[in-house]
């Protein structure tokens, strides 16, 4: 039985085909369908069916559009609710694919409706299990993410929903099975995933944490909750687009990529609450921006980043993009719900520059340059990675102020004040200071390449020990 896994690393998201004698099925689609289109046409296939494993709050699905545009029907597990014409499966319904056999076997736990599939080739034989977010390579899926919509929907209750969806669904099935959950490494939907994307269930019977067959309910209740740390602000919000609808992504295309002159650009700027993005290079912003801009850069964890540090995704967005790649940031932008984007700066920064308008600059120094400062004065030094990384290992003295809490952060630094600014390579430093510098402070000094060169410069010296500190 061929399942294609249809991977995306910048969201660490699975979707799957599957095809048999002339039809086929699509697994957790993302925004943007024509792939998926285009997919099944290279194999004379119509796209019959759209299995949804759950409501997805990481980002947002492509099942309308896709079902629009190819007359499939949506299906949903049990206990789903949306709002529009789905299917919804009873336990152990079957589904066929051609002379495939797709079996729903109803697994709550993670959220309420969330469904595995198990996958039947023509002879009979199971093949494997497409698990959502129900099972993971080397985790599982964190159960505190439904009780943001639904308050008497506890925690603790789904994690115990999840304990007995695992040993009385997934762990009676064969060891032979191969397991194609929808999140990888990267992903906040777990905390201990792999970066491996397929396994066999006897494997993961073997090594993951949450299938040891020693632990309690209660054990796993504690074991499955320790360590999560709050999800970021646009999942609930993606779950209400996944459950009630949204903007066909032709019109969030189409709305998103028009080529704004830079006068038009500047009105829309001055007479709108719209926010500039500027998704190029950290090393690309740094010479040169648009005031109060902030930089994102494309060729990182953009979309997460983006609904991490932008916390309403009505949020109208003008882009600065790098040529050529304006199409892409829009559509990323839509995977997580981002849908407002009004257009963006024809000719970018240089056709900004050429029609004389005023530019922002942050000052950037390299691992030698914060050397030499380190050396002769007292610095202050923020370290902007995450707290885990922070305590891992980091440069005594330098106070963790994590981006992704930037407004608990930025109330710790004094204005008056100087600080060299870094992470672990410069990606997020850079947006750091520029959200900082769009509200007024100007004295962050970014260090290029950030601890790994501080690091392998081998001037300053670091430590794993964490020292209580506070800004004075």
């Amino acid at each position: 039985m061929k399942v294609e896994q249809i991977y995306t690393g910048c969201i660490a998201q699975a979707a799957y085909y599957i095809e048999n004698n002339g039809e086929a099925a699509i697994f957790d689609p993302l925004r943007e369908v024509q792939p998926y289109l285009d997919r099944a046409l290279k194999d004379n296939a119509k796209i019959k069916y759209v299995f949804e494993t759950h409501f997805h709050a990481d980002f947002v699905s492509g099942h309308l559009d896709l079902a629009k545009k190819s007359g499939a029907q949506i299906i949903f597990g049990p206990n789903a609710n949306p709002g529009y014409d789905a299917v919804i499966a009873e336990d152990n319904q079957i589904f066929k694919i051609g002379n495939y056999s797709i079996k729903v076997i109803h697994t709550p736990g993670h959220t309420m409706e969330s469904t595995t599939y198990l996958l039947i080739d023509e002879k009979g034989v199971e093949h494997g299990i497409i698990t959502g977010d129900t099972l993971f390579i080397g985790d599982v899926g964190r159960p505190d993410l439904a009780q943001h919509l639904v308050s008497d929907l506890t925690e603790e209750k789904l994690a115990g929903y999840l304990y007995d969806s695992l040993r009385n669904k997934i762990m009676p099935l064969s060891d032979d099975l191969i397991v194609y959950p929808s999140h990888g490494a990267g992903s906040a939907c777990g905390k201990n995933m792999s970066k491996e994307t397929t396994d066999t269930l006897g494997n993961q019977k073997k090594v993951n944490y949450a299938l040891n067959p020693q632990l309690s309910k209660e054990d796993f209740i504690k074991e499955i909750l320790t360590g999560l740390i709050p999800p970021p602000g646009y999942f609930p919000q993606n779950v209400l687009l996944n459950i009630k609808g949204y903007d066909s992504i032709d019109e969030v295309l189409e709305r998103g990529t028009k080529a704004l002159s830079v006068d038009a650009f500047e009105a829309l700027a001055n007479e709108t609450n719209a926010l500039i993005l500027d998704t190029r290079e950290a090393t690309v912003f740094t010479n040169g921006f648009i005031p109060n801009s902030i930089n994102i850069g494309i060729d990182g964890s953009f979309a997460t980043w983006v609904g991490t540090l932008v916390p309403d995704i009505k949020q109208e967005l003008l882009i600065v993009a790098e040529e050529g790649r304006e199409a892409e940031v829009v559509t990323r932008l839509a995977r997580v719900g981002y849908d407002y984007a009004l257009g963006y700066l024809k000719g970018g920064v240089k056709s900004w520059v050429a029609a004389g308008k005023e530019i922002d600059k942050v000052i950037s120094i390299d691992d030698d340059e914060l050397a030499t400062a380190y050396e002769h004065e007292k610095i202050n030094l923020l370290d902007v990675r995450k707290s885990s990384e922070y305590k891992s290992e980091h440069i005594p003295d330098a106070i963790n102020t994590p981006l992704d809490y930037i407004n608990d952060s930025m109330s710790q630094i004094d204005q008056q004040k100087t600080y060299y600014v870094h992470c672990q390579g410069g990606y997020r430093s850079m947006t750091f200071i520029s959200i900082l510098q769009s509200r007024g402070y100007r004295n962050l000094i970014n260090v290029k390449g950030g601890f790994k060169a501080i690091k392998s410069n081998g001037k300053i010296p670091v430590t794993n020990f964490v020292c209580p500190t506070t800004l004075l």
